[in-house]
């Protein structure tokens, strides 16, 4: 796989998914999207690394249609519109990203071995934070009686 950079469409698998899309019809790019979402949850041995790839790029597009999402990246990613995603494709990328970063996964390992790992894994926490925001602790409240 060709990898360019750390960014969710900054790779070969990522950039071939990004014209699918763009070449299939309206009706089916929410279903390109899921299916690349579907296969990183279901996984039940290693996850793959092109499998992990297309869901990291599948969440970001979904991440893109979210509060506080940013566009996906204009040069390899899709230049078609999407549809609106239904809600239901918000859990369902957090949980592929979940899988994505999770041991085993072929890919998080391959990051883990490269210099600028640590900067793919604050792209992918970004992503997951988008799409479902931590709880922010609370600070303890001393009351005064």
């Amino acid at each position: 796989m060709g990898t360019w950079d750390v960014g969710p469409f900054d790779n070969d698998d990522a950039a071939d998914f990004a014209i699918a899309l763009d070449e299939a019809t309206m009706d089916e790019r929410e279903s390109l999207v899921r299916s690349a979402l579907t296969r990183a949850t279901r996984t039940t041995d290693c996850l793959s690394t092109p499998d992990a790839v297309l869901a990291v790029a599948a969440s970001a597009l979904v991440v893109a249609q979210c509060p506080g999402g940013e566009p996906t990246c204009p040069n390899y990613g899709p230049s078609e519109p999407m549809p609106e995603f239904p809600a239901g494709l918000k859990m369902l990328a957090v949980d592929a990203l979940d899988q994505v970063v999770a041991a085993p996964s072929e890919l998080a390992e391959l990051w883990d071995e490269a210099p600028n790992g640590s900067q793919w894994r604050q792209v992918v926490t970004h992503l997951r934070n988008v799409l479902d925001p931590p709880i922010p602790p609370q600070e303890d409240v001393l009351f005064v009686i």
